[in-house]
Parts: structure tokens; C-alpha cells; sequence
């Protein structure tokens, strides 16, 4: 073929001239100057024409009659290997509602009956987890920066107030069937199947209704999935949030794939998020695969536990460290679950005078199960090391008595789980079953404290620490989940100096406080009297994860925390009344912090090992800082130990007071 570009004025026109004839004439009516992608775009038109046919009245997607199963993943998957178990569903073609319904030859069926399906459970690709990095992702065209082919990546989200720089998704600059969105997975890959969702926005409705895939192994032949000689069209989605996961009739091999959107909601435009499935091949000469994977030398069980599975996981570590271990349930879900702790310790079961209590707590969000498998894994993690003497994890089994809750929220967990590690969105099981965010519905105490400074009572007539609870929070008919009750009676019971719980969605450490002192100011840094420690505490787990501090890394969402040292003032992020941070530092001797442990809140089984080596380290540092600062015992004149002693230290708002003699 030869191609001749003329323009006449600011007007491009092609003409294309074939070996047997003319093939098409594309005119284009504008005004003023081309865009820069034009003489791309146009000749991605011609050189794409055959596959980029306008549909025909009778082309119908594949759709499908109920979700697919969740993107599960198989049981006992050792380190760095797993997969996503999918099952097959009854599939359908959708024609016009005036004609009778009737199955075409490119519905998924059909094509199962011609080519035996093959069975391969393949992972992510790594959208998602940043495993793909920005420049393996490309578009034909883009609005604008902030919605060019660098976030169109499954679950991103975008600001409050959209800006160019972060915005919710890939959004072609021209609504045509001619878009497309484009994966390089840097070498042969068994692709398996696509998920997608709509863009991330408050303003705005956009998403794909169906689309085409198509593959290349050098970016510019492509080839059409297809059933026999037909094209398959897949349903994409009914709404911006949802993902919509396809799996393809059987796998195909190549090293690109591009999703071409044919239809969209007719109130938007082409936008969208997505996720690959796919099994890159073994290739011992691809430099670029060795160099970035990461894998890991212990002996864990990497996997997504069921509630069943982590009761038996919890009772397994304590059946091999039965000295240093042991089980117990601060309280009851909203369905009756119990809510299970892992004590590791010399004495199980004794507050020795002298050693400090830690807690780790993960799950207050069900939906971010990332926490969870971390602390799940710490447990094994310390048994083995202690029985194989490592010297640093004996020392602190003997010289702290540590805690571990890695389920707050196990309603929410199973509501998310049932959807599937890449199914369940971004906000799926994220509360409790009535409806509230335990992590946010702790007593605001802030308001309290601030109002009796603003009188001028503190701290001769109202204290500035060990803030009571107002008494309209205890009763009965406070809106206030039995999670959060549960966890307020572990507090009163065990005297933590130090916590953290591990949430998910982004890489950042926050500290308090997480409201803001102003009531109608969004984010303004709001510190703490004992802001210096808590930033130290905050730079101690961020600066030894793997990714927090790397200034070369990718934004998650919307902020780039790495040039914060990957630590932020929690108010300064949004402001937040009544979380568990600040309840902590104000009702109770223990400084609480949040840790963001990674971009995806649910990843895939597989990602697992490499998430434990990212946090490993700041997991046992932030453990190894409850020993700083001056620790000790407050005496009578008989040797006896003093309760509830108030010990000030100047320059400091914030007392504390010394714990109950038990």
C-alpha cells in the first residue's frame, strides 16, 4: 500500500492507494492546527482498518448471565507461585430487544464447543501493584496527561478536586471505535484474560460497554481474538466502579495486547481501568524479568487464609512454639465471629513488670487483606526464627510481650473474598455489616480536649491525657459497631505503649492527629505535643520498607508520599474524627500509627512473597521501638508500685500515667 498525506490549509486529508484499487479516501472537516498524535493517529486508522471495523447490527458482545466466580486462588501455593482459579459460567448473546434472542457464532460457548477450552489459571499481570511500569502501558490518543495510558490501572483513584496530573482512569482524547489501550509485557505471555472498570471520578460517568482484544508480538502486525472467523466482542461494563472480568475461550500467546473499546455508556465517553491476566513464559535471556524480580527464602505460607484457614494457621504456630505463644479472642464480629489474637512472648499469658505490651492490628477495612497475610506471616515468621535462635527475634520475644490481631473486620473480609482479590473493587467489605468503618468510630476526644483548651481548663481543671469517654458513646444505643467495643475493652485491659495497624491502598506511614483542628478545613497539618516521636516512629517503618522512601517509584493514587520521606501528618492527608490513632494517644498510654502497606489493597496470592519482603524489616524495626525512651517503675515510700502516677515531662502537653500493678 502507499500512502500520500496532502493538506490543504490547516485540513488534512489521506488518500490510500492499494495494489488492485483504491482502498478509501478519509477526509477530515477542521479548523485551526492539527493535534501532534494526528499524522499517527490517522495512519494507526488506515494501517488498522481491517481490524477496526465499525460494528455490524448483528455483532453482539459476550455476556454473561452471572458474575464470574472470584478471581480465588488456590490453596497451599508455596512462595512466588500461584495462580486464579476460574470456573466456567453460562454465557449468552445479546441482540436489539425487538428480535428473538438467539446465540452467535462469537459467544464464548460456541467457541468452547470448536476449540477445547483450555484450562490455565493465570495471575495478574501487575496494573494494579505497579509491577507494570508506566512505560508499558500506551494509548492511540488521551484527553490530557492526567488521563494518558499511565492510569489506566485496575482500582486507581482519583482526587477529590481532578487535576491533570492524577486523575481516575485512561480516557481516549475522541470517542471513536478507533481508541485502543495497550499492554507490553516486555516478553511472550500467555494471556488468559481482562478485567476492567470504568473511570474513577465524583463529576463524571464514563466507561466501556464492549470491546475487542487484539495481540501482537511486535506492536505493529495485530491479530483479533477470535471464535473460528469471527471477531469476539466482549461486554465490558454497566457502571464506573465494578470491575467486569473476561477470561478468554483459551489462551494466546504473545508479548502485547490491546483492549479496543467499540461501545460506551452514551453519557460519557471512552474511559477506562484495567488489570491483564497472564502467564509470562520462562525466558532465561530477559535481563529487564531477573533483574526486577523479587523473591523470598522463607518457608511461609504464602496464600489468602479463610477465617477457617487462619484459626488452623494461628493454631499450627502455637502447636510449634507452644512456650512462647499463645491464642485468645478480644471479643465477637457483627456475625459472631470470634475476633482472635496471637500473644508472642518468654511468659504467655503474664504482663511481666518492666516489659512493654505491642500490638499490631490489621483488617479494620475487611476489603484490605494485605495487613492480614502480613501479620499472619510475622507469626510464622518469629516461631521459626525463635527455634532456629535468631538472636535479634529471641530478644525481642524476651524482652516485650507482643500482640497480633490480623482480623479485625472478618465480616468484611468474607464479603470481599467472595467477590475475589480482583473482583472486589475498591470499597467492598471495607465496613462493618452495619454499615460503619471501625477504624473511624472511636469517641472524638479531639473536640473534647480542644474545647477545654479553648477554656482555658487544661491542664489545672481538665486533663490533657487519659480523656474519659463521654457517656453518650457507652450506651446502648450508640452507633458504635461491637468490633470497635471489642477493641476498646483490649485497650482498658492491656497497657500498650506502642501500635500499629497495617491498612492498605497506598505506601505511607500516618500519625496523629488524623482530624483537623479547624471543623471545616479539609487537610491542614495538625501535630501532636509528642509530634518529634511520633515522626520518628513514622520514619522507622517507612524508611526500612522496600518502596516507601524510593524516589524513583511510582504514585499509587494521587500523592507522591516519597517525597515525604513516605511519612505524613494523617490531618494534613484528610481530616478524619474519631479513629483509632488518635483515641489511642488521647484515652490511653499508646502512641498509634497507620501503615499503607501497599498500592492494592487485595493483591493476588502471587504477590504475596514479594509483599513480605517489602514490609519484613519495618515490621520487626517498628517492634524494635517500643524499647526507646525511659521506661520504669513508680514506688511508695514502702517499695510498693503507685498506679495511675501522673508523670509530666516539660515542654510536653502530654502526660501519661503508669499503669495498674497487677
Amino acid at each position: 500500500m502507499m500512502l500520500f498525506l496532502a493538506t490543504v490549509g490547516h485540513c488534512p486529508g489521506l488518500l490510500a492507494l492499494a495494489l488492485l484499487g483504491l482502498v478509501g479516501l478519509l477526509p477530515e472537516a477542521c479548523s485551526g492546527y492539527p493535534d501532534e498524535d494526528e499524522d499517527y493517529y490517522m495512519q494507526e486508522l488506515l494501517s488498522r482498518e481491517h481490524y477496526y471495523r465499525i460494528p455490524a447490527p448483528e455483532e453482539s458482545p459476550v455476556e454473561e448471565d452471572e458474575p464470574r466466580p472470584a478471581a480465588r486462588n488456590k490453596p497451599k501455593v508455596k512462595s512466588g507461585k500461584s495462580s486464579i482459579k476460574q470456573t466456567g459460567t453460562k454465557t449468552k448473546s445479546v441482540r436489539a430487544s425487538n428480535k428473538k434472542t438467539e446465540k452467535t457464532p462469537n459467544s464464548i460457548n460456541d467457541a468452547e464447543r470448536q476449540y477445547p477450552s483450555e484450562t490455565v489459571e493465570c495471575p495478574p499481570l501487575g496494573l494494579e501493584t505497579l509491577k507494570i511500569d508506566d512505560f508499558q502501558l500506551h494509548a492511540s490518543t488521551m484527553q490530557r496527561y492526567g488521563l494518558g495510558a499511565h492510569r489506566g490501572r485496575l482500582n486507581i483513584q482519583a482526587g477529590l478536586y481532578e487535576d491533570d496530573l492524577y486523575d481516575g482512569g485512561w480516557c481516549a482524547g475522541r470517542n471513536d471505535p478507533l481508541q485502543w489501550f495497550e499492554v507490553d509485557a516486555r516478553r511472550l505471555t500467555k494471556f488468559t484474560g481482562v478485567i476492567t472498570q470504568g473511570r474513577s471520578s465524583v463529576w463524571s460517568s464514563d466507561w466501556v460497554t464492549s470491546y475487542r482484544v487484539l495481540l501482537s508480538n511486535d506492536s505493529h502486525t495485530w491479530v483479533t481474538l477470535k471464535n473460528g472467523s469471527r471477531e469476539l466482542l466482549f461486554s465490558g461494563n454497566k457502571e464506573k466502579e465494578i470491575p467486569v472480568m473476561n477470561i478468554f475461550p483459551r489462551p494466546v500467546t504473545a508479548r502485547y495486547i490491546r483492549i479496543n473499546p467499540r461501545t460506551w455508556f452514551s453519557g460519557g465517553g471512552i474511559c477506562m481501568r484495567t488489570e491483564i491476566l497472564g502467564c509470562p513464559l520462562p525466558d532465561p535471556n530477559n535481563y529487564y524479568h531477573r533483574r526486577n524480580e523479587i523473591t523470598t527464602t522463607d518457608n511461609l505460607d504464602f496464600k489468602h487464609h479463610s477465617y477457617k484457614e487462619m484459626r488452623q494457621l494461628m493454631k499450627m504456630v502455637n502447636d510449634m512454639c507452644p512456650n512462647i505463644t499463645r491464642i485468645y479472642n478480644i471479643g465477637k464480629s457483627y456475625s459472631g465471629q470470634k475476633l482472635y489474637a496471637f500473644e508472642i512472648s518468654d511468659h504467655p499469658g503474664e504482663h511481666e513488670l518492666g516489659e512493654p505490651e505491642f500490638r499490631y492490628t490489621a483488617g479494620s477495612h475487611g476489603n484490605e487483606a494485605l495487613g492480614r497475610e502480613l501479620l499472619l506471616l510475622l507469626m510464622q515468621f518469629m516461631c521459626q526464627e525463635y527455634l532456629s535462635h535468631n538472636p535479634r527475634v529471641r530478644r525481642l520475644v524476651h524482652e516485650t510481650r507482643i500482640h497480633l490481631l490480623p482480623s479485625v473486620n472478618p465480616d468484611g473480609y468474607d464479603k470481599a473474598v467472595k467477590a475475589g482479590s480482583e473482583l472486589s473493587g475498591w470499597s467492598l467489605g471495607r465496613w462493618s455489616p452495619d454499615g460503619l468503618d471501625i477504624h473511624h468510630n472511636f469517641p472524638d476526644l479531639n473536640s473534647i480536649l480542644w474545647e477545654a483548651e479553648a477554656r482555658k481548663w487544661v491542664p489545672r481543671r481538665y486533663p490533657n491525657h487519659h480523656i474519659p469517654i463521654p457517656e453518650w458513646y457507652q450506651s446502648q444505643n450508640a452507633t458504635v459497631a461491637m468490633e470497635t467495643r471489642a477493641l476498646l475493652g483490649w485497650m482498658e485491659k492491656i497497657p500498650f505503649v506502642l501500635g500499629g495497624n497495617l491498612q492498605g491502598g497506598e505506601l505511607v506511614v500516618t500519625f496523629p492527629y488524623d482530624r483537623t483542628r479547624p471543623h471545616r478545613t479539609m487537610r491542614e497539618a495538625t501535630p501532636t505535643p509528642d509530634d518529634p516521636v511520633f515522626r520518628w516512629l513514622a520514619f522507622s517503618y517507612a524508611s526500612t520498607h522496600r518502596l516507601m522512601t524510593d524516589a524513583a517509584r511510582r504514585v499509587c493514587h494521587t500523592h507522591d508520599f516519597a517525597k515525604e520521606d513516605g511519612t505524613i501528618n494523617g490531618a494534613s492527608w484528610h481530616t478524619a474524627a474519631g479513629s483509632m490513632n488518635d483515641f489511642s494517644y488521647l484515652h490511653t498510654n499508646c502512641f498509634e500509627l497507620s501503615m499503607y502497606v501497599g498500592c492494592d489493597k487485595f493483591p493476588h496470592e502471587s504477590e504475596l512473597p514479594e509483599e513480605w519482603e517489602n514490609n519484613r524489616e519495618s515490621l520487626l524495626v517498628f517492634m524494635e521501638q517500643v524499647h526507646r525512651g525511659i521506661k520504669g517503675v513508680v514506688r511508695d515510700m514502702k517499695g510498693g508500685g503507685i498506679a495511675n502516677a501522673i508523670i509530666s515531662v516539660e515542654g510536653i502537653n502530654h502526660d501519661i500515667r503508669t499503669g495498674r500493678v497487677f
